[in-house]
């Protein structure tokens, strides 16, 4: 089945790393001259002289057929925050380090264009989390991550305690310097860095890990995409709700957090089949035996 052609464009650069820019600006122009409306969100358009392409990022990704992130996993994380629910999928150009979601280097993007501009790309689905807040405090509402939500101690020398369901039945309470729950796109994140497991993201499930607890279950939990988890703040020691590395807001004692797997997935675009286990090998350096 013929694909259908790319009509629109987003560019999501890092708004400082010169690289990015250059890269921004040459596809800007190739997908220009071919009849491609390119869009940039406002603030990295101006830090990376494409102003006049420049857009709010509430309509960013209205109409769009691709999304392209020059950065990082940080910048891929931007883009997702900038295009999901919207069913647009988003191709990471590797201006980075580590780069687990990116899937081009950036001496392969100009010889890619053609093949973009063509619709001739796959794309794969990634699970997201679905984070309600109930609080009286900036955090209230539903948000999204690709990766995790972290509830975390705000001060050093204090715990957090946390009422854990599954389900909406007690499990138990948490005493923690804070938890995390990935999906499995995020367990080679941040949860990772807390000796969390990696898992799959063919996968869909999601993952509970405990930052620094103290007490006797110190173990990750992996639950099923359908299953539900549920926190309520015990105290207010103080506690902080991230997601994907964004600060939402402060919860106070009685303050509600449930993690669910959303409907949506997010959309990722790639040119050449990536194992993901051949990834994770190479990121880490790992001897073949």
């Amino acid at each position: 089945m013929t694909k259908p052609k790319v009509r629109a464009v987003g560019l999501v650069p890092h708004r400082d790393r010169v690289l990015a820019h250059e890269l921004a600006a040459a596809a800007a122009s190739w997908f220009g001259e071919h009849g491609v409306e390119v869009r940039v969100p406002d603030v990295e358009s101006k830090a990376c002289g494409l102003g006049d392409l420049g857009v709010p990022p509430d309509g960013f990704s209205d109409g769009l057929d691709l999304v392209i992130s020059l950065g990082g996993d940080g910048t891929m994380l931007h883009a997702v925050d900038l295009v999901y629910p919207a069913p647009v999928p988003i191709l990471g150009v590797n201006v980075g380090q580590l780069g687990y979601l990116t899937g081009v280097e950036p001496e392969e993007l100009h010889a890619s264009l053609p093949r973009l501009l063509a619709g001739d790309f796959d794309v794969s689905e990634r699970m997201v989390l679905a984070v309600h807040v109930t609080s009286a405090g900036a955090a209230t509402g539903t948000w999204f991550a690709l990766n995790e939500a972290a509830l975390e101690k705000q001060r050093s020398g204090h715990l957090i305690r946390l009422d854990v369901s599954i389900n909406g039945s007690p499990f138990t309470t948490y005493a923690a310097d804070g938890v995390i729950v990935a999906t499995p796109t995020g367990t080679t994140a941040y949860s990772f860095s807390v000796r969390g497991p990696i898992a799959s993201p063919a996968l869909r499930c999601l993952v509970l890990t405990p930052v620094s607890p103290h007490m006797l279950f110190d173990r990750s939990l992996v639950l099923a995409d359908s299953e539900e988890l549920g926190f309520v703040v015990k105290d207010d020691q103080g506690v902080v709700l991230t997601l994907d590395g964004r600060e939402l807001g402060k919860l106070g004692a009685g303050d509600q957090v449930s993690c669910v797997a959303a409907v949506e997935p997010l959309r990722l675009a790639t040119l050449r089949a990536r194992d993901f286990h051949q990834v994770l090998k190479a990121k880490f350096a790992l001897p073949d035996r």
